[in-house]
């Protein structure tokens, strides 16, 4: 057997690894990693068409199976590109691993404007990854693969990138073992604090717990269900903690913690058990939500535990062994919790959802409840930030099954269709991408890898000819609009030049109709399994209503 190179050595950690799929473009500076993924048993290359793509497709691989995501880039404006997505990675807390090339080592580091040249290409990923390794060695590239990946999947998962320029790739590497393991050990919790958590929760009269998104990452939602039970308390969400719950439950209050009509449920709670969150400032109103004094706050990082609000009890400790820690100090006793309590949180809930349905109108709220009816339960849910992605994918399009909502956490436009492609391919479940038709034109060139891997995404572009949010704001405040029309592009006639079919339609029935035969495509019952794209003419549709912070709002001089 010929001795291993430097891309072999990548390909043969990544295995060690558990990596089964790795995101990408072909680069003169990762040819030699191209070519050993491609031939390896297990590992499949995804070729997309842009790295930020890669960067973003590995992210939501990850929210959708908890595997690492991988993804592999060139050197220099290659690696540029996928920043971006990391940042995406990193505001979410996903395991992203970027493998990239780097320019020889004889020309490193000297500034001679070598092809794709970038010195401190490290320090830029830095910016944006939690840990990085510049390979010196041909033989460290599996060890210092193994290291990063270790490190990006302990605690709270972010993202890591390994740079390896390109005559290491093409050398051997001896007799160095290859390293790496799928396992990582979750981090255990103080069990004392456990205890001392325990008593709290069972002296509590009006419990509340409030899910983020390290519930759905460390797979705790058994576990917190199950101690919401055990309680008998009512459970909030974050948008990232979505799914931590089913929103089918009859104790998911779901993400509306930011809305007037849930003051009261944390005005008249005793306690909050807090898990997995950073209490972000939409949850929050941007921290004006008063939280009940006594807050026991679970979380991996103890970075972010007082971090926006004070704990009376910090816990720290991977979700799933703190929240199964808890359930067997409580034992199998009946809830305590008052049940008046319970009662007007629900209708708290249910007033809060019918304001958000006469917000969004009769027409978005119907096409909502079509999507819900029509789809999977283990379908995958992706929201680009649009108006309906954030009038009511976020909030009324129910959740009811673990790792299956995701969005782009950090408000960026266009990551919805690379997203799906993550998603859909982590999961082979039909996935459906809610998209606007300015984020779409970011990412457009996806839907060409869509057709290319026969993946099963649905994606709804709502279609109103620009950037429909600011130009809310500009007729607020300016009555004219700049910089924020796109419209005259046929994106039927675009997706089916790409191999994607397309409907384009202009009604609530339209809209069924279409989904229902896309859903059909995207579950193999109509034929081959594949993608459909369908335009739906946004200002056909009665149109939602848009809240706008005080400064965006007209002024009387």
């Amino acid at each position: 057997m010929s001795e291993m190179t430097g891309g072999e050595a990548v390909a043969a950690t990544l295995a060690r690894l558990g990596v089964r799929h790795v995101f990408g473009i072909v680069s003169v500076h990762n040819l030699p990693i191209y070519e050993a993924l491609s031939t390896h048993d297990g590992i499949e290359v995804v070729k997309v068409r842009h790295e930020q793509a890669a960067a973003h497709a590995a992210d939501a691989y990850y929210r959708a199976t908890g595997e690492m995501g991988v993804l592999l880039t060139s050197t220099g404006p290659g690696a540029a590109n996928a920043v971006p997505g990391l940042y995406e990675a990193s505001f979410t807390s996903s395991a992203v691993l970027m493998v990239t090339g780097q320019t020889e080592s004889r020309f490193y580091g000297k500034g001679k404007g070598f092809l794709h040249e970038n010195d401190q290409q490290a320090d830029m990923l830095r910016t944006v990854c939690r840990s990085v390794a510049s390979v010196r060695h041909p033989s460290e590239i599996s060890a210092e693969i193994a290291r990063v990946a270790d490190d990006i999947r302990t605690g709270r998962p972010q993202p890591g990138a390994v740079e390896i320029p390109i005559d290491f790739q093409y050398a051997k590497v001896g007799d160095t073992p290859i390293a790496g393991s799928p396992e990582v050990p979750r981090l255990r919790p103080d069990v004392s604090l456990l205890d001392d958590a325990a008593e709290r929760l069972t002296a509590a009269q009006r419990p509340l717990i409030w899910a983020g998104g390290g519930v759905v990452t460390a797979d705790a939602s058994e576990e917190l269900t199950a101690l919401a039970e055990r309680l008998g308390a009512p459970v909030v969400t974050t948008i990232e903690g979505r799914s931590a719950l089913s929103e089918l439950h009859p104790l998911s209050l779901g993400f509306r913690s930011d809305r007037p009509q849930m003051a009261d449920v944390f005005a008249e709670a005793d306690l909050l058990l807090a898990v997995g969150t950073r209490f972000q400032n939409y949850a929050t109103r941007v921290w004006a939500l008063q939280l009940p004094d006594e807050l026991i706050h679970l979380d991996a990082d103890p970075g972010v535990i007082g971090l926006n609000y004070p704990a009376s009890l910090a816990v720290v400790g991977d979700a799933k062994l703190s929240l199964a820690g808890l359930l067997e100090r409580l034992g199998d006793g009946a809830p305590t919790v008052d049940d008046g309590y319970v009662e007007r949180a629900r209708k708290h809930r249910s007033s809060d959802m019918e304001a958000m349905r006469e917000e969004i109108g009769p027409d978005h709220a119907a096409i909502c409840d079509a999507i819900r009816r029509m789809l999977p339960d283990q379908a995958r849910i992706v929201r680009d930030t649009t108006v309906p992605g954030y009038m009511w994918g976020n909030r009324l399009l129910p959740i009811v099954a673990p790792r299956t909502s995701i969005r782009a956490a950090n408000a960026a436009i266009g990551p919805g269709v690379p997203m799906g492609v993550g998603a859909a391919l982590a999961s082979g479940q039909p996935t459906v991408v809610i998209q606007g038709d300015g984020g779409l034109m970011l990412s457009v060139g996806e839907i060409s890898t869509l057709a290319e891997h026969g993946l099963p995404v649905i994606v709804c572009v709502f279609n109103d000819g620009g950037y429909g949010v600011l130009r809310i704001i500009q007729d607020a405040l300016w009555d004219s609009h700049h910089g924020t029309e796109i419209g005259g592009i046929d994106f039927v006639a675009m997706a089916e030049a790409m191999g994607v079919p397309g409907k384009r339609v202009a009604s609530v029935a339209e809209f069924e109709s279409a989904f229902g035969d896309a859903v059909a495509r995207a579950s193999g019952e109509a034929g081959p399994v594949g993608p459909s794209l369908i335009d739906i003419d946004q200002t056909a549709l009665i149109p939602i209503t848009f809240p706008l912070p005080a400064h965006q709002r007209r002024r009387d001089d």
